[in-house]
């Protein structure tokens, strides 16, 4: 059964944010295609789709690369986000549904006892869950796979140090879930944009003073993204 596109886009944008393909470095659709276990149809739609995301460029002579964004372009997706995800929480106080706030509620009562016994390890985890539940929960398709391309680039570009305070943050994050619940739209804005400029302020630029690819070698590390697997065929 053919793999569906969708699955090798997804696994080799994985492995892009992961380092697995350095920046600037080729991607070939015989290589893709044996790497993952999959003919080289998909590949080709996936790189497509990954070339229209910005995560792959298309350069004379080299066919298929990563792409090698500027520090202004990554600081450019920092500001967009600062901006679109309080828009997606005043949308959510307007538009979530109980299901939303089920989850969301779950979401910042595992964040908060984790915080509080301090252990960090799942609380990056839960934080990107909480945020892409958010963002389902404004009820605008756009805006949410907005929302989902800004954190999968913003992930590739960026490290991003625990905060300093977790216990503070998943507060936090239950300020503004109250904010949704109630239907207060400025609050949850209010909140969320405040959250937001905190969490930028804990980010570092992967690639700051790191030479072009032309002037380093091309490295691939190990996929971790297997994609022609029973689980994927059904």
């Amino acid at each position: 059964m053919r793999i569906p596109a969708h699955s090798v886009c997804t696994a080799i944008r994985d492995d892009i944010v992961a380092g697995v393909y350095e920046r600037g470095s080729r991607l070939t659709e015989e290589l893709l295609a044996r790497r993952y276990g999959v003919s080289r149809v998909p590949v080709r739609e996936a790189l497509r789709t990954l070339e229209a995301e910005g995560f792959v460029v298309t350069r004379r002579h080299a066919g298929a690369c990563v792409a090698e964004p500027t520090e202004q372009e990554a600081s450019d997706l920092l500001e967009m986000r600062m901006l679109l995800e309080p828009l997606g929480a005043a949308r959510a106080a307007q538009r979530r549904t109980e299901a939303h706030l089920k989850v969301l509620r779950g979401l910042v009562r595992l964040g908060q006892e984790r915080a509080r016994r301090g252990n960090s390890e799942d609380l990056r985890s839960l934080g990107g869950w909480f945020h892409e539940t958010l963002a389902q929960a404004s009820g605008s398709p756009a805006l949410t796979s907005t929302l989902a391309q800004l954190r999968h680039k913003i992930a590739w570009m960026y490290a991003v140090e625990a905060p300093a305070n977790p216990v503070e943050s998943w507060a936090e994050h239950g300020g503004i879930v109250d904010a949704v619940a109630r239907g207060d739209s400025e609050r949850a804005r209010t909140i969320t944009a405040l959250h937001t400029e905190r969490a930028t302020s804990a980010h570092r630029l992967r690639f700051a003073g790191r030479p072009a690819a032309a002037e380093r070698p091309d490295r691939v590390r190990t996929s971790q993204h297997p994609v022609n697997t029973p689980s994927l065929r059904h």
